[in-house]
């Protein structure tokens, strides 16, 4: 075996309008990305993160595998968005089978979904900054139905999932091993994508708040397609430049107003944090997802926030083989790779 353990997984990051796959090999010098793609898939296999069409993104995971040439069939994939509820709660310190019996007895409160029809997992996050006797301690919980979607779609690309993430978490994953020198700033981690956006705060790497939003870039393609009559793909088409059917100036001005909507809701929800963290102040901003690409979203939140704002490159954390991952390739593929590297970390024993 290459990896030499069995335990080695390949990350599967499943967006709405991408799949990014990744493979990492764990050696005495660190972490070494063996294999990393991505490909557009077939256009409404994935709506409002449920699956559709589980046949043509089947398809479109097996044609990823076989153009990278991977072999492992072992992978971790995540998700996100309005099926998957996370939330820190705040309970006394008790055993682990009490706080265990605490958690799923209470969990109901906190999720506005049957409780019969959600997955539940938490961990403990530390000792509650308010009280030595309490806890915080992080709630997840993912609808079954959810699951089972991902699941059977994984089984028909010929895959076996060992893990099923959530796509805030494995971002946080490649980010806590990325070299950025003060940890003890408070960070946010915006993760723009197709149908949704995600907000992680994090100080000293322990997350202190998280949200997903339902933004993202589908918005400024289903904005271009209500203004101009056309198709999802044409309109795809018209954004990348493939057609001259909309002035560009056009699409600009769109793609402008959907980043300054982006802008103020993330704006809302750091003073919103802001407001009940002792004045705690978001210093430090790192973007990922396609939402990047949207002229005037960074300039946005650098105007707003007074923090710093940079884009994510998670190839940072690892060695790789430069004439095989060129630097137009790593600034292309940085700010959509993190959470499937994020994924490709994980290993099969993984809490």
């Amino acid at each position: 075996m290459i990896f030499g353990k069995k335990d080695h997984l390949v990350g599967l990051d499943i967006g709405s309008s991408f799949i990014k796959v990744a493979e990492i090999k764990v050696t005495g010098k660190g972490h070494v990305l063996n294999k990393f793609g991505m490909s557009r898939i077939t256009p409404g296999s994935i709506v409002e993160g449920r699956i559709v069409r589980v046949e043509d993104l089947a398809n479109d995971i097996k044609s990823l595998f076989k153009s990278q040439k991977i072999r492992e069939k072992n992978v971790a994939i995540s998700t996100g968005g309005h099926s998957v509820v996370i939330k820190t709660i705040n309970t006394s310190k008790k055993s682990e089978k009490e706080l265990h019996e605490t958690i799923y007895s209470e969990a109901e409160q906190y999720i506005p979904y049957d409780i019969n029809d959600v997955n539940i997992d938490y961990q403990i996050l530390g000792e509650s900054e308010f009280s030595p006797d309490q806890i915080n301690v992080l709630l997840v919980a993912v609808k079954k139905d959810l699951v089972a979607e991902y699941i059977d779609l994984i089984h028909k690309a010929g895959l076996s999932p060992k893990i099923i993430d959530v796509d805030t978490f494995a971002l946080q994953n490649i980010y806590e091993i990325l070299p950025y020198k003060n940890r003890e700033k408070i960070t946010l981690l915006i993760d723009v994508g197709a149908s949704k956006t995600s907000l992680n705060i994090l100080k000293a790497n322990i997350s202190l708040m998280m949200q997903d939003n339902v933004s993202g870039t589908d918005q400024i393609i289903e904005e271009i397609c209500d203004q101009y009559d056309m198709s999802i793909d044409d309109a795809y088409r018209a954004v990348n430049g493939e057609t001259n059917t909309i002035d560009q100036d056009k699409i600009q001005e769109i793609s402008l107003k959907i980043a300054q909507s982006w802008c103020s809701e993330i704006c809302e929800a750091v003073n919103t944090y802001q407001s009940g963290s002792n004045d705690e102040k978001v210093e430090n901003v790192v973007l990922s997802g396609g939402g990047v690409f949207v002229e005037g979203f960074k300039e946005g939140l650098m105007s707003e926030l007074d923090a710093d704002v940079s884009i994510i490159n998670p190839f940072e954390a690892l060695t790789f083989n430069e004439q095989k991952f060129s630097d137009s390739f790593i600034t292309k593929a940085s700010p959509l790779a993190p959470i499937a590297i994020g994924l490709a970390l994980r290993r099969v024993d993984d809490k």
